[in-house]
């Protein structure tokens, strides 16, 4: 399992994977502004992704995983439901970290711990040193967010 940086052709399959995780994130294929912003992260090398077999760009997705540097920030981050608990969320989020500045905070917005569908992405959080911050609200799926930020190290 090897994390690349996400090519052009990925984008549909990025696609997929949103189109998967759209009853927790809220719509995401059907919302232009969503592509739009798509296409350029993955232009600017911040959207970095697992493809099933190690394929070619364009092969279906396991993972992926959005950074910004200029916050500092996990922007976005799914694992597809077949391949959880496979170890690909943590080789996604080293992967991140070793891509983020490690000397100022990274945060990340996630779910809030009474989410049930969200307790495996705030453990692999918590296990990686990010702690709760403050309440974000509700995301555009209607579930309750929650700010988490790593320490500067």
């Amino acid at each position: 399992m090897n994390v690349v940086i996400a090519e052009d052709e990925d984008f549909p399959s990025w696609l997929h994977l949103a189109e998967e995780v759209e009853g927790l994130f809220g719509p995401m294929v059907s919302d232009e502004s969503f592509k739009e912003a798509l296409r350029r992260v993955i232009s600017d090398k911040q959207s970095f992704c697992i493809r099933v077999k190690n394929g070619k760009a364009g092969s279906k997705l396991i993972g992926g995983i959005i950074i910004s540097y200029e916050k500092n920030e996990i922007m976005w981050f799914s694992v597809a439901s077949q391949y959880r608990n496979q170890g690909a969320g943590q080789k996604l989020i080293d992967h991140a970290m070793d891509h983020l500045d490690k000397t100022r905070p990274i945060t990340v917005s996630t779910f809030d711990k009474t989410v049930i569908e969200g307790i495996p992405a705030r453990k692999l959080y918590l296990r990686n040193g990010f702690a709760d911050m403050e309440s974000r609200g509700v995301n555009p799926a209607g579930i309750p967010i929650v700010s988490m930020s790593r320490k500067p190290i």
